[in-house]
C-alpha cells in the first residue's frame, strides 16, 4: 500500500490515516461483495456523532501532517550532516 520513501519528496501513495472515515476493503471484501445481494458487508468506521467524527478525521489528518514534516526534518538534517 506504500511506495518506500527515499527522501521526503518522494511520492507516497496513501497514508492509512487518510483513510479513517472509510472502509478500505481487501481484495477478498470485493470478491464477498460480489455475492453480497443485501449489501451487509457494508461497513464505514463510525463515530457517536457527526462532530466526534470530524474530531478524530482532523486529528488524523494532524498527526499525519507531523510523521510528514518529521520525515522531511529527519532527512533534511541527515543529508545536511554529510
Amino acid at each position: 500500500m506504500f511506495i518506500e520513501r527515499k527522501n521526503c519528496m518522494s511520492k507516497k501513495v496513501v497514508n492509512p490515516k487518510s483513510f479513517f472515515l472509510f472502509a478500505v476493503p481487501s481484495f477478498m471484501d470485493g470478491v464477498a461483495r460480489v455475492v453480497d445481494l443485501w449489501g451487509t458487508l457494508e461497513i464505514y468506521n463510525e463515530s457517536l456523532t457527526d462532530i466526534e467524527a470530524d474530531k478524530m478525521a482532523v486529528r488524523k489528518d494532524w498527526e499525519a501532517i507531523g510523521e510528514d514534516l518529521n520525515k522531511c526534518l529527519t532527512d533534511y538534517h541527515f543529508e545536511k550532516s554529510k
